[in-house]
Parts: C-alpha cells; structure tokens; sequence
C-alpha cells in the first residue's frame, strides 16, 4: 500500500503525540536494556531443574508454573515459535495481556529485560534470559483458516491448540487471551507493515520466562501466521523448568518506572 502525503501527515502528528507521552509517562529515561544472552551464556545446574519435556512441531503443552520458576524455550533447529498465553492460577479472570505489555513498557519488542504483563497491570512473566530478540507482541498465532490459506490442506494450528488446552484447564473458548510468540521475527516497516526477518531466527536461540505469579500456562509450537516458508515443517520445542535465586540487582524488576509500578501491584496483590 503507498500512503498518501495526507496519511503521511497524520502519521507523523500521531508519532509526535506518542512520543510526548512516552516522555510525560517515563518521567526519568529509563536503563538501557541488558545485551542478549550469548547461546552459551547462562547454563542451568542440574541441581535446579524441575523437569524437562520437549513439544513436536505442531503441538502444544499445558501446565502450572509456580511464581519463582523460570521456563526455558529451546528452538531446538531453528524451526520453532512458540505461542504463549497464561492465566493467574489464584484468580483466573486475570491473564496475559499483550496490548498492555506493549503500550505500558512503550515498545512492541519484547526482549530480554522485558516484562509480559497481565490485564489487571501485574507481572505476569520476566525476560531474564533471551538470545534472540526476535519475538512477536503484535501478530499473534496461526488458525485453521491462516493455514489452509498457505499450505492449502488441514494442519495443526495455534488457535485449535489452546482450545485443546483451555478445556483441559478448565477454560472456554472466550477465556483465551492473544498469545505473544516467540521466535517469531516480526519487524514493522516505515510504512506500518509487518515484515518477517528469518535471519533473526536461529537454531540453538533460547528465551527464559520468570514466573511473577502462579500460572496456569497454555503453549503452542505451530508456524507463525507470517512465517513465509511454503512447507508446513515446525521443529521440536524444548521445554525447562527450573528455579533460582533472583539476583539482587535484577534488571527486570527495576529497569524502568514502569516496571516498578508493576512489581508494586504484584506485591500489593500478595500482601
């Protein structure tokens, strides 16, 4: 699509009215967001993992992450993303909200140093581990019907995975939130539009997500809507949970004004 000079003008006037709330809403610049994890940069002890499974390409995994735990995704061969949705196992009614993670830490990309935030402004997860930074907050997951559009025939998709767990975690099709997904390298353009950047993906990449809450956590490893490859061929997703001890000068937790107000409600919430 070419934008108009009139579309152009009124994309500049909103960039310029975002950008001075960002400023009013910041206060304070906030830290540079840490370096991405090199691949070989933060081993997990064996003494620390809860359990390890693996999801094959086109399936999905559910279960109960206690607040504390880390969950380690593994793209395995490069070939996976993995859609994430999670709702607070102590309230149900509240869960992921990725509108919310985007327009509260003033930025769609989610790496490490980020944060993925509930409906009710809590911490729902911490990037505290990443060695991609390719991830997708915007887009969402694949349906029966993106599919059958791009490879023309009946595959698995994300949409029909988390109704297959929503029901087996007690939820209905109108519980499921937008999942943010991972390994997904989604850029926006000047122009607005999505762009899928393989070369952000790569074999080996993996992201840990802290537990801020007791979770109920749905995941599915299916192709993203956007990802161009013709054949439908996702990899295996490895999954590790695990704990340990959050560092005194954790980033995530004091790396903005804004992340510190969400951490705030997650302590008023346990008090």
């Amino acid at each position: 699509m070419v934008l108009t000079e009139e579309q152009k003008a009124e994309i500049a006037v909103n960039r310029a009215h975002y950008e001075k709330l960002k400023a009013a809403g910041q206060g304070a610049a906030p830290r540079a967001l840490p370096e991405l994890t090199k691949k070989d940069g933060a081993p997990v002890a064996a003494d620390k993992v809860i359990a390890r499974e693996k999801i094959p390409g086109g399936w999905y995994w559910h279960g109960r992450i206690a607040r504390g735990e880390t969950l380690r995704l593994f793209n395995a061969d490069g070939r996976s993303s993995a859609s994430v949705v999670a709702w607070n196992a102590q309230d149900v009614s509240e869960r992921i909200n990725h509108a919310d993670s985007v327009k509260v830490q003033w930025s769609a990309a989610l790496r490490k140093g980020r944060l993925i935030l509930s409906d009710m402004g809590k911490v729902v997860f911490s990037i505290v581990e990443d060695s991609s930074g390719a991830h997708d907050a915007l887009v969402g997951g694949s349906t029966a019907a993106s599919n059958a559009k791009k490879y023309g025939g009946d595959f698995r998709n994300t949409r029909d995975n988390f109704i297959l767990a929503a029901g087996k975690l007690g939820f209905s099709r109108a519980d499921i939130p937008q999942p943010v997904s991972f390994f997904a390298p989604v850029d926006v353009d000047p122009q607005g539009r999505f762009v899928w950047n393989e070369a952000k993906r790569a074999k080996g990449d993996f992201v840990d997500l802290r537990a801020e809450m007791d979770l109920l956590v749905a995941i599915s490893n299916c192709p993203h809507p956007l990802d161009p490859a013709p054949e439908y061929a996702p990899g295996p997703l490895e999954l590790t949970r695990f704990r340990i001890p959050v560092a005194a000068d954790d980033f995530c937790r004091s790396g903005s004004a804004e992340s510190i107000r969400a951490f705030e409600n997650n302590a008023a919430a346990l008090a």
